[in-house]
């Protein structure tokens, strides 16, 4: 059941993410006025983490999934809080994109990582699927002012 739900909230989080870095390219308003429902999933992540210290699951899945409710915790600081415009200009925020980077990284080698470890299948779906976050990532970042 933990395998399970973890690669389900991987595969949800990872499509997300697509459809976020294909709206940034032409339709950075509607990040801004949406972002709030990709960040529901620290509910379900929430709910998980204690299900999973309570089942005493693997200690690597309660890790990962730490780091990504922090990982959702930051972006949620950024934009609702400090209200930093990291999306439209990362080189003015480094001090804050920096982290941000780290936990987005971290949190995508746990949702890659742990389903390869049970299921080959699993595994490479998750990769696959980050391969293309990285790669409509770059292709949705503005260009860059010198």
């Amino acid at each position: 059941m933990t395998d399970l739900f973890f690669f389900v909230l991987g595969i949800i989080n990872s499509l997300l993410l697509i459809l976020i870095f294909i709206l940034r390219k032409h339709r950075l308003d509607l990040i801004k006025k949406y972002n709030w429902i990709y960040l529901m999933l620290a509910i379900p992540t929430i709910v998980f983490i204690i299900i999973a210290v309570s089942e005493k699951a693997m200690i690597e899945y309660v890790v990962f999934l730490i780091i990504f409710f922090a990982f959702l915790l930051f972006e949620w600081l950024m934009d609702f809080i400090f209200k930093i415009e990291f999306r439209e200009n990362f080189k003015t925020n480094l001090k804050w994109v920096i982290p941000y980077l780290c936990l987005y990284y971290a949190m995508n080698y746990g949702f890659v990582v742990m389903p390869w470890k049970l299921h080959l299948s699993w595994g490479l779906i998750m990769a696959s699927l980050f391969i293309i976050q990285i790669a409509l990532n770059l292709w949705s970042h503005p260009k860059q002012k010198n």
